[in-house]
């Protein structure tokens, strides 16, 4: 199962003891979840998914707002939300009709479980310190958490050459 740096979000491999990203030290073979602000990233990223409210405050937080992965799981749980709403607006329209309303009786609590239980995997993933992501959200998300925000110590590092 691969690991996530805490500082760049990169994947990497247990057995590595620095970050093939960024340089950063990993610790005794694992990486540890990073601390943002003194909540640790896993804890902000759980909470991230309760409700939209934790999401849009450590999307514009200081400490949150410059971890990728915080940021990471606050813009899924943002996408999320919103896409769950539409999906429920849709099913009222459906509802509303005088043949297909009869027949989303039936859809509904379905749909309600799924949701339920794809929200407690994404709380469950957050809390593991992985990056899981969605089909279509996962991939705007990682667009919007974009890179790690550069630390004064990243910054004072040469860039790499890469030859081709």
């Amino acid at each position: 199962m691969p690991r996530y740096c805490a500082s760049c979000g990169t994947a990497i491999d247990p057995a590595v003891t620095t970050c093939p990203g960024c340089g950063n030290a990993t610790g005794n073979g694992a990486l540890s979840i990073g601390n943002a602000g003194g909540m640790a990233d896993n804890v902000a990223g759980m909470l991230s998914y309760f409700t939209f409210v934790p999401a849009l405050i450590f999307v514009m937080l200081e400490p949150y707002s410059k971890r990728r992965f915080v940021r990471f799981h606050a813009f899924q749980s943002l996408f999320f939300h919103i896409a769950w709403a539409v999906l429920w607006v849709g099913l009222r329209f459906l509802a509303a009709v005088p043949v297909l309303g009869w027949s989303t009786m039936l859809l509904w609590p379905v749909v309600g479980l799924g949701g339920f239980i794809l929200w407690l995997v994404l709380v469950m993933k957050a809390y593991g310190g992985q990056m899981f992501e969605l089909p279509i959200i996962g991939n705007m998300a990682l667009q919007q958490a974009g890179p790690e925000v550069a630390s004064a110590q990243a910054s004072k590092q040469p860039p790499q050459n890469r030859a081709a």
